[in-house]
C-alpha cells in the first residue's frame, strides 16, 4: 500500500480528534478537573515569583506529565471497559496499573512543585512577617 501523501486538512481533523479527546476528558474525569484547578493555581503562583526558565521548565514537564497520563489512563479504562464489562481480574490489574501511573506523575508533580515553591513562599512569608 503507498503512503498517504501530506494534507494540511488531514493534519487540522487530526488536531480537532485530539482536541476533542482533551475537552471529553476535563468534561467527564473529575481528576482531570481537579489537575485544572491545581494548574490554575500554579501557573499565577509562578507568575508572581518570578520563575526563572529552568523553573518553568520543570513546572511545565510536570504538568504535561500529569496530564498524559491521565488521558491515557483513561483511555486505558475506556478500552478496558469495552473489552470485557463484566469482572475480570487482568482487566482490574491493567486499570489499576494506569491509576498507579498517574498517581505517581502526581506525587512526582507535588514534589517539583514543593522544591520551587516552598523556599519563594518561606522567604516571601519571612520578609513579609519578619
Amino acid at each position: 500500500m503507498k503512503p498517504k501523501k501530506f494534507s494540511i486538512a488531514d493534519r487540522i481533523v487530526s488536531f480537532s480528534f485530539a482536541i476533542t479527546g482533551i475537552i471529553k476528558l476535563v468534561k467527564r474525569e473529575h481528576n482531570a478537573r481537579i489537575h485544572l484547578v491545581v494548574i490554575c493555581m500554579v501557573l499565577p503562583l509562578g507568575w508572581y515569583f518570578s520563575l526563572n526558565s529552568t523553573e518553568w521548565s520543570f513546572i511545565a514537564i510536570t504538568i504535561s506529565l500529569v496530564l498524559i497520563t491521565e488521558l491515557l489512563n483513561t483511555a486505558i479504562e475506556s478500552v478496558c471497559d469495552l473489552i470485557e464489562p463484566n469482572h475480570n481480574i487482568n482487566v482490574e490489574d491493567a486499570k489499576d496499573y494506569a491509576a498507579g501511573a498517574t498517581l505517581i506523575a502526581a506525587i512526582a508533580a507535588v514534589i517539583v512543585g514543593g522544591i520551587i515553591f516552598m523556599p519563594k513562599m518561606w522567604n516571601a512569608w519571612f520578609t513579609y512577617f519578619m
